[in-house]
């Protein structure tokens, strides 16, 4: 079968090359002149299933008035209330109860936790490098309330059998040696000993390097529509022209909504923007060994090889994609503050991408009403973490192929009347 995958980011790099592996005859289309140049190129670099879980739920309502009025707080909401903007927000809000929290990440944890499965056995067949670590991720509370306010988490953590531990100040110094320097402005932490770090636009990079032979790569194409007779899509038009196929992926991040706007289907996929910071590693002693989680500013920061990557910030401006310097500072502090010393703060590089936000959480992957169209976005902040999984099941769906896995819940079928 001829497969059309649109964006060439982590998501739509993965799915080009399960869909390769399946057998399908793939071309890959992709606006920039290479792969993963918008939100895959700088993010905080987790791969941490164990973490996935939905925005809204219970109690976000009054956080986000409190991180509004925090100095370094993780929220940032730009006066850009369209109506797209305000229909976003209503449904996230809609889900702010425990009983959808509970729904929306049981239906994450078990996409993130066959992703990883998947990235470690792509890891093993391919030998594909990208400065990988496997050495956990730690929740770091601040405060006491913090700490004891993650039992809701934790039972989800044992449901799916996610292995976890729980530490006092010791436990997290331990496994965060650099955090001796600054036990006094912690409490504890919540550590997932399963969870992974590594540089996405390194992997995408790479990934789209082993699938050349197999995948033909088009970079510097703009798709402006798709196709469609008789109620089934035929491929996209271009600013190069058309490209016909039996099957049509929309693996375009934020900006899918817009191309399958036209058929009708609509998703609640929104941009929140995010930012990062890398600056190269200036002592081992004082740098991070894999990720730490600050809690209380919503920062990860990531050893990714000889560098500190600092990822975080939800900001809801729409489309824009300016770099704001206000929003370096949190990123700034919270690295400072727990890891001063470590990097060298005058070869730093600032960094700001859009995440694809569903207002539940879940991804959206699989059929849609349209014969022959296919969606894999709307990861929001977890794409790096969901990827290998969600190219998979979407190469099994297009294929015809049950998943290893059940993603029915993942369908657009959720959103549709």
């Amino acid at each position: 079968m001829r497969v059309l995958v649109l964006g060439a980011g982590v998501i739509g790099v993965t799915s080009a090359w399960y869909l390769a592996q399946a057998g399908h005859e793939v071309t890959v289309l992709e606006r920039q002149p290479g792969p993963a140049l918008e939100t895959s190129h700088a993010n905080a670099g987790e791969v941490s299933p164990g973490y996935s879980s939905p925005w809204a739920g219970p109690g976000v309502p009054l956080k986000a008035l409190k991180w509004l009025l925090m100095k370094h707080g993780p929220l940032a909401i730009r006066p850009t209330f369209d109506p797209a903007t305000l229909s976003w927000l209503l449904k996230l809000l809609r889900n702010c109860t425990a009983a959808r929290y509970a729904v929306n990440k049981a239906r994450m944890v078990p996409i993130a936790e066959y992703s990883r499965d998947c990235l470690g056995e792509l890891r093993r067949s391919t030998g594909i490098a990208y400065d990988e670590r496997a050495q956990g991720t730690l929740q770091l509370f601040r405060t006491q309330y913090q700490l004891d306010g993650i039992g809701g988490d934790v039972e989800v953590l044992k449901q799916f059998g996610v292995a976890f531990e729980v530490m006092d100040t010791a436990g997290c110094i331990v496994a965060e040696p650099a955090l001796g320097r600054v036990r006094e402005k912690f409490v504890g932490g919540l550590r997932l000993p399963g969870d992974e770090t590594g540089d996405c636009r390194l992997f995408t990079e790479r990934l789209a390097e082993l699938a050349h032979s197999l995948v033909k790569l088009r970079y510097g194409v703009t798709v402006k529509s798709l196709l469609e007779e008789g109620g089934r899509t035929m491929g996209a038009l271009t600013d190069k022209g058309e490209f016909r196929a039996d099957a049509v992926v929309v693996a375009l991040g934020s900006y899918s909504p817009a191309l399958v706007r036209p058929f009708g289907i609509r998703i609640p996929v929104y941009p929140v923007k995010g930012y990062s910071v890398t600056l190269p590693i200036a002592d081992e002693t004082r740098a991070p060994v894999s990720t730490v989680m600050d809690e209380t500013y919503k920062i990860a920061i990531t050893r990714l090889g000889n560098r500190i990557r600092a990822g975080g910030t939800a900001e809801i401006a729409g489309y824009d994609t300016s770099l704001r310097l206000s929003r370096r500072a949190p990123l700034e502090h919270s690295v400072t503050d727990l890891f001063e010393g470590g990097g060298s703060w005058e070869d730093a590089t600032f960094w700001t991408g859009l995440r694809p936000m569903t207002p539940d959480g879940p991804p959206i992957i699989g059929k849609t009403p349209v014969r022959g169209l296919y969606l894999n976005t709307g990861h929001g902040t977890l794409g790096w973490t969901m990827a290998c999984g969600s190219g998979r099941v979407l190469a099994d769906i297009v294929s015809g192929t049950p998943p290893d896995i059940d993603v029915s819940d993942l369908s657009v079928s959720r959103y549709l009347p």
